[in-house]
This record gives C-alpha cells, sequence and structure tokens, in this order.
C-alpha cells in the first residue's frame, strides 16, 4: 500500500488520538498507526473484561464517525523513508506499506526503566507497567502472591489493577523516601483530581505493606520466582510471592525521533518549542516522547499538535486556554520528577553475574570494565539483540551516565517482503 495524508499520527494514546481528532476537525486527512491490536496506548489499555474508559470511548467514537480519520491497530513503523515517508509493517497483512505525510505527529509514549538485580530473569519477574498489561490482556492472577516494586506513581496504577484482578498484593516497595513521599502527598493538594485518584488507587493501602526508602535486590526461586528480598535502608526484609512487577519509572520512546534526526533536550525526551514541533521540518511530537507528564499533559500536548499540524492554529495566542492546561500539568510533572527522582540506592550497582543484557546474555560483570556504551557493545554484544539496547541501554545509562547509540532501522524485525517495498519506494522516488 502506497498512500499519502495531510497528517499521519505514530502513536494511538492519549496524545496520538487527541492529535488526531483535532487535525481531523480542521479539515485535513489524517492516518494514524498503532502497533497495538486495539487503541489507547498504555493508558487506556484495553483487552478481555477491561472495556475501554469513558475519555477512550469519547475520542474513539469521535475518530470512528469522522470521514477524514483512518486507524490502523497492529502495524509497526519499520523505518522513515527519505524524504517524507515511512516504512510501515502490518502483523494482518503481508509485505509492507510506505505511506508519506505532509506533516507527522510523533505520539510515541514511553517505556518503562528496568534496572537488572539479582534473579531478575526468573519467570514471574516483569515491570510494573508490563503486570498492567499482561493481566489485562488476559493473564490470570487471582489469588498469587504479588510485590509491586520500583518508583513512582505506575506502581499505584499496577497495584488497582492487580487487586481487581484478585491478586493479593502484600507489599509496594517505593525507593522514594517517606519525606519526599510527603511532600509529594502535599502538592496534591494543588490538583485535587490526582489527589482523588491517588486515594483510589491505593484504598489507603489496606491490606498490603507500604515500604518507602525501598528497593529489591534479589528474586529467588526454582524455576520460578518464590521470595524477593528488599533493602530498606540497613534492614533485609525477605517476603513470599508469586509475582514481582518492578519497574523505575518511564523513559521517552524517541527511537522513531532520533531516526528522523530531532534533537533531544538535557532530559534524553524530544525537544520541542512552544507549539509542539521538533527540530525537524514537518515534525511534531506530544506525549510522553517529549517527557513524562501523565495523561492530561499528553491529551493536551496532542491536541495543541493536532491544530498545528492541520494549520488551524499558527500561534496560541487564540487558545490561551491550551497554554494554560499544558502549563498546569507540567507543573504537576516536575512535581512527580522531583519526588521520585532515583535515590543512590535505586542506582547502586547489583552483583557482576547478574546479567545487564538478556538478548545476548552479557553479565554487568563483563560490561562495567569498559569506559563507554560502544566499547561494550563491541566487546560484549551488549544491546545487540532483538530490543537493539532498549533495556540494557537505558539500564546502562542509569547506572554509568552512558549515552547510548541510537536503535538503526530496521527498528523490529521484518519480513522481506517489507524490506522489499522500502526498495520499490526508492526506485519510484528515482524515476
Amino acid at each position: 500500500m502506497n498512500r499519502h495524508y495531510d497528517v499521519v499520527v505514530v502513536g494511538a494514546g492519549p496524545a496520538g488520538l487527541n492529535a488526531a481528532r483535532t487535525a481531523a476537525q480542521a479539515g485535513a486527512e489524517v492516518a494514524v498507526f498503532d502497533d497495538n491490536p486495539r487503541v489507547g496506548g498504555q493508558v487506556w489499555r484495553q483487552g478481555p473484561g477491561h472495556a475501554p474508559q469513558a475519555p477512550l470511548r469519547e475520542v474513539h467514537e469521535a475518530l470512528t464517525g469522522h470521514p477524514n480519520v483512518t486507524v490502523f491497530s497492529s502495524v509497526r513503523v519499520i523505518a522513515p523513508l527519505p524524504p517524507h515517508a515511512l516504512l510501515l509493517e502490518s502483523a494482518a497483512e503481508q509485505g509492507g506499506m510506505c505511506v508519506s505525510y505532509g506533516q507527522l505527529i510523533l505520539a510515541t509514549g514511553a517505556r518503562e526503566r528496568l534496572l537488572p538485580f539479582a534473579g531478575w530473569t526468573l519467570p514471574g519477574v516483569t515491570g510494573a507497567g508490563a503486570l498492567q498489561a499482561l493481566i489485562k490482556g488476559g493473564t490470570p492472577v487471582r489469588g498469587e502472591r504479588v510485590v509491586i516494586a520500583g518508583s513512582g506513581p505506575l506502581l499505584l496504577a499496577s497495584l488497582a489493577t492487580a487487586r481487581a484482578a484478585g491478586a493479593q498484593v502484600v507489599a509496594v516497595v517505593e525507593q522514594a523516601s517517606a519525606l519526599a513521599l510527603a511532600r509529594f502527598a502535599a502538592s496534591l493538594l494543588a490538583t485535587p483530581s490526582k489527589l482523588l485518584q491517588a486515594a483510589q488507587l491505593t484504598r489507603g493501602f489496606a491490606g498490603l505493606r507500604y515500604l518507602s526508602g525501598s528497593v529489591v535486590r534479589e528474586a529467588r526461586g526454582a524455576g520460578r520466582v518464590e521470595q524477593v528480598t528488599i533493602q530498606r535502608g540497613e534492614r533485609e526484609i525477605t517476603l513470599d510471592c508469586d509475582r514481582i512487577a518492578c519497574g523505575y519509572g518511564l523513559v521517552p520512546n524517541i527511537t522513531l525521533a532520533q531516526a528522523l534526526g530531532c534533537a533531544l533536550d538535557v532530559r534524553g525526551a524530544v525537544r520541542i518549542d512552544d507549539l509542539q514541533r521538533t527540530s525537524v521540518q514537518g515534525v511534531l511530537a506530544a506525549g510522553e516522547c517529549t517527557g513524562i507528564g501523565g495523561m492530561e499533559l499528553a491529551r493536551v500536548e496532542g491536541e495543541i499538535a493536532g491544530y498545528v499540524a492541520s494549520g488551524a492554529l499558527p500561534d496560541l495566542g487564540a487558545r490561551p486556554d491550551l497554554r494554560a492546561q499544558r502549563s498546569r500539568w507540567q507543573r504537576f510533572a516536575q512535581r512527580v520528577d522531583d519526588a521520585f527522582t532515583l535515590s543512590e540506592a535505586a542506582r547502586a550497582l547489583p552483583p557482576d553475574d547478574t546479567l545487564l543484557c538478556r538478548c545476548e546474555d552479557v553479565t554487568l560483570g563483563e560490561v562495567r570494565t569498559h569506559a563507554e556504551w560502544r566499547d561494550a557493545k563491541l566487546h560484549t554484544r551488549c544491546g545487540m539483540g532483538a530490543c537493539q539496547g532498549r533495556i540494557c541501554g537505558t539500564a546502562a545509562g542509569t547506572y554509568f551516565g552512558w549515552q547510548t547509540a541510537q536503535p538503526r532501522p530496521p527498528f523490529h524485525p521484518a519480513q522481506i517482503g517489507t524490506l522489499m517495498a522500502a526498495c520499490e519506494q526508492d526506485l519510484a522516488s528515482t524515476d
């Protein structure tokens, strides 16, 4: 398939869906591409027994009924193509799709930061967000003893999802200190909706242990996780469990942005201006790929990006309400970032025999003898597996402060027919 659209949106989460709706309402022909089988992204993920949330239903119905919008699910971006096109692959069809665009909106979201610990490759150990995704995808957890660990508000969302699915959450292990958490809780008075949401998610932490200033040090088990050891100050706590869900916040998903040449800011997120425009002409960005800020910020950024991409909003002078909303949720995002900054305990190196790169079976000890990511990669194959360093590269950056190299196209394993479609596109552009 070779098609052209006025606006192409990559990502069907809160930012992408709101961007698509706004651009379509302004008259642009819009295509939305997402690699999940259902729209919603991670925040609004659907699944068996998990019906769409009200905000998702509202925006999805608006898109479904709009003649200017086409939504493609289970489609991955394989590579950018010059001058303004993308090579994509659908899980439902053979061969690739080459789609060109007038304006491109990146709403690629974020992924979890996974920090290795002894035993983290045992079956039953996942990320905190990954536990949510598994449950919403139909994985049964009823009656299982679950420890949720790491840092940030995602732990509370995972707690609520696990409880609703019938799991017995025995502990939430948060690396932030009690003082940082108290200050953050007090700051929620400035955003009452978030205070109410936190109360609903936690139920006052009834029936479980909430351990602040604590980190997971080891998972143990015979073929599957059975116990977890937690470091809390000078004390070690061991708990019996059937699952460990451990994630240390989120990092922006910037793979496509980097491949397009978009500049990054000091946080490693896509750098944008006041109108959500990146440093690359015709490319905008919205949502978590521009910095971790939550669903509300993603929605308003998506709306601004949709207006700008469609040409309906040359500046924000006509919509001061959008600027005010964005500023409000940016301030909230900064408070979250301040409260859940990783402590020294969270950044402490696990034992040398702990796997850092699961794809290539490379241990932390093998990697840390090198001066930088490139050397480690060349000598150990760390980061050269299927995920192209998305997991181990992020961990190495956290532990050693290394700047890790960006993944190269193709971003995912692709069919030969898909790669041939790119060649055909190149030949057609030279005719």
